[in-house]
């Protein structure tokens, strides 16, 4: 896959998966702009890819938002991709969450996602030329996870900015996907069916099992990659709206929400009547909730 002559700004790249996305772009040809809070970390991946420029600040207000558009602009000439990675964890179960671990989380995800797709939009429909928003959501933002409200919230949120964003820059040519990645991180790394893998792996260098990277569809964040480079490509000009998970060997279109089961009452519906009708009607199979446990063979 040629990128040859795009710009892409990665934001969060200094580490973990948007390093790893980074990396892959610039493979692929393209200039990017690194981003990461510590100038410290910006350094280090700049000095690792080639051609690469840094920005250090914290993603969420409008401020870094346009710096970041402009270290694209000012350093080589446009602005083609935008990938919005950054994040943070703030977990706790609902009880316990203060409101500052919520609106920090938010910030950053939600908020840092709205306001520097918002300004590449503009430097994109300013250009003429289309462009590529790629949003980084979460299986937690897809199903709810434990101890994350903050984070499932924002999540299922940009998945909703993805489809939203894709109706409003369709005649702009700029096309919007939600990526769902699943991959060895500081955070899944805590998860005991995993810990153990990833620890060995890291330790002797064998890959993931099949069960882990097939029936858990979890592996490398390289193994991310290859969907970040294909939607930065001309190859997915025609793909926008969608969110669409990897992981491993696993390549998922998730489905966005629908009606399951409807019923119909003639003159609408009591609190007896749905009572009455709910576990035969519309409520005889309930969704499920919450990301399965794995399943460790």
């Amino acid at each position: 896959m040629d990128l040859t002559g795009r710009v892409a700004v990665v934001t969060g790249s200094g580490r973990g998966l948007g390093l790893a996305y980074a990396r892959a772009l610039a493979a692929a040809g393209a200039s990017v702009v690194v981003n990461d809070v510590d100038q410290a970390v910006v350094d280090a991946a700049v000095a690792e890819i080639p051609g690469s420029v840094g920005v250090a600040a914290a993603v969420g207000g409008s401020e870094t938002a346009d710096r970041l558009v402009a270290a694209a602009v000012d350093n080589f000439g446009r602005l083609d991709v935008l990938v919005t990675n950054a994040g943070i964890l703030r977990d706790r179960v609902l009880w316990k969450m203060s409101d500052e671990d919520f609106d920090a989380v938010i910030d950053v995800h939600l908020r840092g996602t709205f306001t520097c797709a918002r300004a590449a939009a503009i430097r994109m429909r300013e250009q003429g030329e289309g462009g590529r928003l790629i949003l980084i959501s979460s299986p937690a933002g897809q199903r709810g996870n434990f101890g994350q409200t903050n984070y499932a919230a924002a999540k299922a949120g940009i998945a909703a900015m993805a489809r939203t964003w894709a109706l409003e820059l369709g005649r702009a040519g700029v096309t919007v996907n939600a990526v769902v990645p699943v991959a060895a991180t500081e955070m899944t790394k805590t998860i005991p069916a995993f810990a153990p893998v990833i620890e060995e792996s890291e330790r002797t260098g064998v890959p993931y099992p099949a069960w882990l990277r097939r029936d858990e569809g979890l592996g490398t964040v390289e193994d991310v990659t290859g969907l970040i480079v294909f939607l930065a490509s001309d190859a997915a000009k025609d793909i926008t709206g969608q969110a669409i998970g990897i992981g491993g060997d696993r390549l998922a279109l998730w489905s966005h929400p629908a009606e399951k089961a409807v019923a119909f009452a003639d003159g609408g519906w009591t609190a007896d009547a749905i009572a009455g009708g709910w576990s035969t009607g519309p409520g005889k199979s309930p969704e499920t909730y919450g990301i399965p446990a794995p399943k460790a063979p």
